[in-house]
Parts: C-alpha cells; structure tokens; sequence
C-alpha cells in the first residue's frame, strides 16, 4: 500500500505539472513562443485566489474564478505588451523578454505582498478518505488535483477540434502566412492562447498551493520550470504530451524522493529529460519536423 500511496501522489503532483505545461505547449505550439513568465502568473493567480478566500471571505470556488479572471487578463496584457510587438524578432530577444517579464512579475509580487510566506487555504479542505481500513488514505486535494487535470484536458481537447476557435489555433499552428490569407486574426488567435494558458495557471497555482500550503513570490518559479520539463519531455506543442509528460514526471519525482534521495529528486528528474532527449529529441509524443532548405 505505501507503493500505491507514493504512486497516487506522484500522479496528483503530475496533474498539477500538467495543467501548467499546457500554457507552454499551447504558446509554443501557436506562437513558437516560450513564455518562461508562465510560472510567475501561476504565482499571482495563487495570490488573488489567497486574497479573496483569506481577506475577503470569499467561496474557494468563487475565489478560484476570480483568480482566472485576474490571470486571464494579466496573460492578454502581457503578450500585447511583451511580446506582440517581438513577432518578428529572432528567438533570443524574445526568450530575453521572456525572462525579464518573469522577473518584473516576481518583483512586483515582492513589493505588493512582502517576501514573507503566508499559509494557503485549502480549496476543499484537509480530509481524506481512508480505504483498505485505512492502509490507503487519499486526501481531498489529491482527488480533486487528478480529476480537474483529466476535465481540463478532455475540454481542452474537444476545444481544440471540435470549434472554429480552436480550428484557427491549430491553422495557426501549421502556417500563420496562409492562415492569415484565409481571414483568420492571427494576433487575435494568439492572445487568446495567451489567455487560456493563464486561466489554467491559476488553477493550476490554487491547487499547488492547497496541496503545499506555503505561498511565496517565488512559488511558482521551481514548478514552473518542471512543468516546462514536463512540457518537453512529452513533445512541446502537443496537448496530450503536456499531460503524458507532467504525470510521468510527477510520479519520478515522487518515486526518487521516497527511494533515493529528497535532496537528488530533481536531478534525478532533469536526468531522464536528458536521456529521453538523446533517445528521442522531440520528446515522446513530439513529431519531428523536417524543413526544406
């Protein structure tokens, strides 16, 4: 049972890092973009959620929805004013920007609400449920954790073939030039990406933080970048690679830091990106792509 225990948790820990690779995936995906600010967004959207559920008394669930509503807005923003105008620009000066944004966002955090860590509300309380007379306990947050994942992706999914927006993202995705031709509002398209990933990083903020209470400018920063590796490691661009990539990642770290290592899980993780990158350098659901020169 502890190896069942250790393998829900890893499976609840993945969700998490697969609802926040799906903003890079899709950014990449559409824009060819990597929005490293992705992480510090999750961050304000933990914020506003602590606020309106801690200070303002608020319903957790209402509380989540503003949060989103607080992300969403900040998503369009900051790609209007970040990276709209960098449409053009070679990779480096947008990744540059990229990283600037990340760290306006975090000092920005620091001045509004102090560097001291404040202790998150749980969305759904502290409970679990015992099962097996008790040898299996499941919390509340974890079940809660797994299933908004599996919703989020089966809705993102459906949206992205089954309507006329997502039918322009993914024409975006192939050839903005000949999307564009055929009447498609390219930036249009791409800010509301922008928007999407942003809603979902303040879900994915509120439940990272009700699983790991503590709350801090930088709370995003380290889940970010393995979500990030998450996104790579299942095929950055692909949805369905976003969530094989973040479970599979979720469940290692669990596993190394209950048989190896708490202080060597992360290595251990970048390790297997890297050997699942020299055996196959798009990641495990990534096409490869072949230009003509």
């Amino acid at each position: 049972m502890i190896f069942l225990n250790f393998f829900i948790s890893g499976i609840s820990l993945g969700s998490i890092y697969a609802i926040i690779a799906l903003g890079y995936t899709m950014v990449y995906g559409i824009a060819k973009m990597l929005n490293f600010a992705h992480g510090d967004v999750i961050m304000v959207g933990a914020y506003v959620c602590f606020y309106a559920i801690s200070r303002y008394g608020l319903n957790p669930l209402l509380g989540v929805v503003i949060a989103m509503a607080a992300c969403t807005l900040l998503g369009i923003i900051v790609e209007r004013l970040a990276y709209k105008p960098l449409r053009q620009a070679p990779s480096l000066a947008v990744l540059i920007t990229a990283i600037g944004m990340s760290y306006f966002l975090q000092n920005t955090a620091l001045l509004l609400w102090s560097s001291n860590p404040k202790v998150f509300p749980s969305i759904i309380g502290r409970g679990a449920f015992k099962l097996f007379d008790g040898a299996l306990s499941v919390s509340h947050v974890t079940v809660l954790t797994i299933a908004t994942c599996l919703v989020i992706m089966i809705v993102l999914s459906l949206f992205i073939s089954k309507t006329k927006l997502g039918k322009a993202m993914r024409a975006c995705s192939e050839d903005k030039g000949a999307a564009q031709l055929m009447g498609i509002n390219v930036n249009a398209t791409i800010s509301l990406t922008f928007a999407i990933g942003s809603g979902l990083a303040a879900i994915a903020g509120a439940l990272l933080c009700s699983a790991y209470p503590t709350l801090m400018p930088t709370t995003g920063s380290l889940p970010g970048i393995k979500a990030f590796t998450a996104a790579v490691f299942g095929g950055i661009g692909s949805i369905p690679g976003a969530f094989l990539g973040g479970i599979m990642l979720g469940v290692i770290e669990i596993f190394a830091k209950a048989y190896i290592s708490s202080q060597l899980s992360d290595a251990v993780v970048f390790a297997v990106l890297i050997v699942v990158l020299l055996v196959k350098p798009s990641g495990l659901l990534g096409k490869q792509l072949q230009e003509k020169v």
